[in-house]
């Protein structure tokens, strides 16, 4: 294999002149990892990672931009060409004290005691300038037959790293591979173990399940298997019902995520503290917490709230509130739900209402923001020569609100006449 079908061409030129450099100096030098194996999955590869016998000063002394990434642990990183290539010294590990860091590593001379140490055998694949395999380990039998399997005693792959649990999860959902029952077994015996893993990394490998090709499937090996119940911070996401989750690969990431509170309804207040512990970011919780609060809404619609016109000034008052993203979301979200999501008649109604005409609604909804108002809270205290205080939000939320439905134009004159009938209307 001199040449690679699914890398950057640069990408790959850049990695072989790197390997040369290593062999030209007397050393040994391979791709090695996840490259190796996306090639023989033809799947597009991002990234190429090298190994070699070269110990890190000997790699650092033969390359003029380079970066200590791990070096204590025999990594180091090679920029060439506008690449970074990860250049790991050939190595052992022990004393995995926290399930997931070695305490000790040791520079060894042979590939093939490197890649023992690997977590899958998918994984444990070196690759040489030429183009001929090293695969000690049955790696490209196993791919072959679309199968997961660790690296001689899957107890001791998963002692050393418990995060390997979640990967083999994700690999199986996004490579749609089975998992070896050796390794099924192990795993199960092992899950435990995550209990010592950060919830960074957990959630990190979540997300990559959830933004896969098949993230229900990642899903239900998740159930299977238990390991979430076994994470610092537990989720009850593994008791949603399979059939709530139907449609989830017809949504894009967040909205996957979005769906998944909602099939589990999860109240705003659950889910703030949840995703906190899943350390997920504030603009991302942020955003599922208003499609919480919208959803939320529409579930607490008054029956006597029927009429279309009555419908759309509660839409928009929703939309000054939490944006006009948050309406494609639930609008997104909820088109996604099974049709008993909603067992209440009046409830199902209201949103059969919304679903058809909330994005009409939005999309003619060009006033949103207070900003937009032809009219400041300055001018009102000028014109209605009155000192600032609680009165002065609530009248310019009305004109707001009152602009944005079309009950008055977004005209200045306007708008002052309409504040001072608000403000006689408050004192009577």
């Amino acid at each position: 294999m001199n040449s690679w079908r699914y890398a950057d061409p640069d990408m790959a030129l850049e990695a072989g002149q790197v390997l040369d450099r290593l062999i030209s100096a007397g050393h040994e030098a391979y791709w090695v990892g996840g490259c190796v194996r996306d090639e023989l999955l033809g799947r597009s590869i991002q990234d190429m990672d090298l190994t070699t016998s070269a110990v890190p000063d000997e790699v650092v002394g033969l390359f003029d931009n380079v970066i200590p990434t791990g070096i204590q642990h025999g990594t180091v990183t090679v920029i060439s060409g506008g690449f970074s290539f990860e250049v790991t010294t050939f190595r052992t590990e022990s004393g995995y004290e926290d399930h997931r860091r070695p305490q000790d590593v040791r520079f060894v001379k042979d590939i093939r005691e490197d890649l023992r140490r690997r977590d899958f055998t998918m994984n444990a694949m070196a690759l040489t300038r030429d183009g001929k395999l090293v695969d000690p380990f049955g790696g490209e039998a196993d791919i072959r037959s679309c199968l997961i399997r660790c690296v001689g005693a899957a107890d001791e792959r998963f002692e050393e790293d418990a995060l390997r649990m979640l990967r083999c999860i994700r690999f199986a959902a996004v490579f749609g591979f089975r998992i070896a029952p050796a390794t099924w077994k192990a795993l199960l015996r092992k899950r435990h173990l995550l209990r010592f893993i950060a919830m960074e990394r957990v959630r990190t490998e979540m997300e990559k399940i959830m933004k896969g090709p098949d993230p229900l499937r990642g899903l239900e090996l998740l159930r299977r298997s238990g390991l979430l119940s076994s994470t610092k911070a537990a989720t009850p996401w593994q008791s949603i019902p399979a059939h709530s989750l139907g449609r989830l690969h017809n949504l894009p990431e967040q909205q996957r995520w979005e769906l998944l509170l909602l099939a589990g309804s999860f109240a705003p207040e659950q889910a703030a503290a949840m995703l906190r512990d899943w350390t997920f970011s504030n603009a991302f919780r942020t955003r599922m917490l208003r499609l919480l609060e919208w959803e939320k809404a529409v579930a607490t619609v008054p029956p006597s709230v029927s009429d279309e016109r009555e419908l759309r000034r509660l839409w928009i008052s929703w939309l000054l509130r939490w944006g006009r993203e948050s309406a494609e979301d639930w609008l997104a979200v909820n088109g996604a739900l099974p049709p008993d999501y909603r067992q209440d008649a009046a409830s199902w109604r209201v949103a059969e209402v919304l679903a058809a005409k909330g994005k009409e609604w939005t999309d003619h909804t060009e006033i949103l923001q207070m900003k937009d108002l032809d009219i400041t809270g300055n001018d009102l205290l000028a014109v209605l020569n009155r000192r600032g205080g609680p009165w002065l939000g609530r009248v310019m939320d009305r004109l707001l609100l009152a602009a944005a439905c079309g009950d008055i134009r977004n005209e200045k004159e306007m708008l002052i006449e309409e504040a001072k009938r608000v403000t006689e209307v408050e004192e009577a």
